[in-house]
């Protein structure tokens, strides 16, 4: 009886791999009937619940015998969905290049596929219209939480969510924040025991959530050492290319302004570098008679030519953090936090040296 329930069951898969010419994924009501097995336990098998544990180990040798014959796919989506989630997260970028939010995705990837979660992924380059196509279409794909870094929310509320450095404070997320004060304080305070007193800074663009907050924290910190910030040596970076070019003109700007300076302040790494290049341009050398200082220690700074004095950001571990916290959220909704801070260092290279030449008049 069961030899022949056997043959009729593989009989029924052969058919069907030849009607479909071996594209359509077999079923589990297929498999159980080729195996003479019920669907459940096959079920728990394949997916090892501890209930499979009182199944014999030879029956379970032939379920993933047969799933692999056969290629059997178990539906992930319907039976996740079945649980109450779908085990899937909605992340929202600026953009996609070096800096800050690779190594943020980074920590993030790594984090979600411990806890056995994909992401979506979408940039959006500030548009407020893509975001809010984005927030819809994650939704409609059931995504059981948002992770939003440096995004500017249309909506929120609606889903579980975590914000890495957003502009704003929403309620319900739990936001990820960077000690802007002691970043600033960090970087400005190593100039100043360099001797430096007459410091050029490269603030970020208006639309990064982290411009104001560092611009404030870089301007108590020079109250504290009793700087003066010369208005001619502040620059803004212009234009949403996530590359060394504006910074490269943000500091010929600086330049062409006349005011001299004897060390720079740069918004992130990626425009110092740019920086760099324009003040060797300028025929001025790195660090001898500039120091430069960046933001961020994102991964090719030590390996600039002079390497990269920087305050580094621990992207890899906020995106972790991220990750964590949004499994949590949504796995515990009642251990919610509304705000975490992590705190930078100064990584001091090559591009930043004592100053001991008097300025040329």
């Amino acid at each position: 009886m069961h030899k022949t329930m056997h043959k009729t069951g593989e009989d029924t898969i052969r058919q069907k791999q030849r009607r479909t010419q071996g594209r359509a994924p077999v079923s589990l009501a297929t498999l159980a009937a080729h195996l003479g097995l019920s669907q459940a336990a096959i079920s728990r098998v394949l997916n090892r619940v501890p209930a499979a544990q009182s199944i014999p180990a030879a029956t379970q040798e032939r379920i993933f015998a047969a799933a692999k014959q056969f290629d059997y796919r178990p539906n992930g989506l319907a039976r996740s969905l079945r649980r109450g989630h779908s085990l899937t997260i909605g992340v929202l970028v600026p953009e996609i290049s070096e800096g800050y939010a690779t190594l943020v995705l980074a920590g993030l990837e790594q984090g979600l596929l411990r806890a056995g979660y994909v992401f979506f992924l979408c940039s959006h380059h500030h548009h407020a219209e893509v975001v809010e196509r984005a927030q819809r279409q994650m939704m409609e794909r059931a995504v059981d939480g948002l992770v939003a870094i440096d995004t500017t929310l249309v909506q929120h509320g609606l889903l579980p969510t975590v914000t890495v450095s957003c502009p704003e404070r929403l309620g319900g997320t739990t936001d990820i924040t960077l000690d802007q004060r002691l970043g600033a304080r960090l970087a400005i305070e190593h100039l100043y025991r360099l001797g430096h007193r007459r410091i050029a800074v490269i603030r970020g663009q208006t639309f990064s959530s982290d411009t104001e907050p560092r611009w404030r924290a870089i301007e108590q910190a020079a109250e504290e050492f009793g700087l003066r910030l010369d208005p001619k040596l502040v620059a803004q970076l212009e234009g949403d290319a996530p590359t060394h070019e504006p910074g490269y003109l943000a500091t010929q700007r600086l330049l062409g302004a006349g005011a001299r300076f004897t060390a720079l302040f740069a918004f992130n790494d990626v425009s110092a570098i740019g920086a760099v290049r324009a003040l060797r341009e300028a025929g001025l050398q790195v660090p001898a008679e500039v120091s430069v200082v960046g933001f961020d220690d994102v991964q090719s700074a030590a390996f600039q030519n002079p390497a990269l004095t920087t305050v580094r950001q621990p992207l890899y571990a906020m995106g972790m953090l991220a990750a964590e916290t949004i499994v949590r959220t949504i796995t515990m909704p009642g251990a919610t936090t509304e705000a975490l801070m992590v705190e930078p260092e100064l990584i001091v290279r090559e591009s930043t040296a004592r100053f001991t030449a008097p300025l040329p008049e």
